[in-house]
């Protein structure tokens, strides 16, 4: 007979799961994106995005995906990396190398456990960078988490479906931990990737209009709003009270007198 409890159990781990989905920027190599999705099913994620792939669909794809073609099959592609990310609450970047951030780069496993910690389906991208030259800052300060795997310093070198594969495999230990962090009591869902971006957008249109800012020598005022921004986990709510705050701003520019 099956065991109710174990039941239970499994399908509250494939709930976690489906909340998570990969995604790969511009892979040139189309047998990295199939062996990339064979990484993933074997740790139970389904979901799979890819930002702009070189080749794709292809036959060397689906050779190395070994079984895992069905997530090929249903994999969503995208012009750029924003549009991947959009409904996402969590965004957390990736980076082979050591570079000047202006937030901490984590372990691929303190990563799964915050993520396991989000309100409930809360949608999360794990995003990896092109083969040679990983992610731009760019891309970067779309993250609101970036992440590191802790290589032997003297050869650093990682496969592209070895990294999916490894912080894959941390996401699935941290969603069967026995233990896992606590929940927070304020389950409200955080503002998605495309809420807050518009909400950045908003901020940068104010600090023009008050000449605070001048997007003709932006120096580096809007990378550092982004990130301001994107580590501070703002709720649906707290980005709502942001933008009516900018707005009346706006409206009180246009009162007479």
């Amino acid at each position: 007979m099956t065991n109710p409890a174990e039941n239970t159990a499994d399908q509250a781990l494939r709930e976690r799961l489906a909340c998570l989905r990969i995604v790969l920027v511009e892979t040139s190599h189309p047998g990295n994106i199939g062996a990339a999705a064979r990484a993933m099913k074997t740790m139970g994620l389904k979901h799979l995005a890819l930002v702009n792939p070189r080749d794709f669909p292809s036959a060397a794809a689906t050779a190395n995906a070994s079984g895992a073609d069905d997530i090929l099959h249903v994999a969503s592609r995208h012009t750029n990396l924003a549009d991947a990310v959009a409904d996402c609450g969590m965004v957390v970047g990736t980076t082979a190398r050591p570079r000047y951030l202006e937030w901490p780069v984590e372990s691929p496993r303190a990563m799964a456990q915050a993520v396991m910690a989000l309100p409930a389906n809360t949608q999360c991208a794990l995003v990896f960078g092109r083969e040679q030259s990983g992610l731009s800052n760019e891309e970067l300060a779309l993250c609101q988490r970036v992440i590191r795997i802790p290589t032997d310093e003297a050869f650093s070198s990682l496969n592209l479906a070895q990294a999916v594969q490894i912080c894959a495999y941390e996401l699935r230990l941290a969603a069967l931990s026995d233990a896992p962090l606590k929940l927070s009591e304020d389950n409200e869902p955080l503002a998605n990737a495309r809420e807050t971006a518009d909400a950045i957008e908003h901020l940068l249109r104010v600090m023009e209009r008050v000449e605070f800012y001048n997007p003709e020598r932006p120096k580096r005022l809007p990378g550092r709003l982004h990130r301001l921004i994107n580590r501070s986990d703002l709720k649906r709510s707290e980005v709502q009270i942001l933008r009516g705050f900018l707005t009346a701003i706006e409206e009180m520019g246009q009162s007479p007198g």
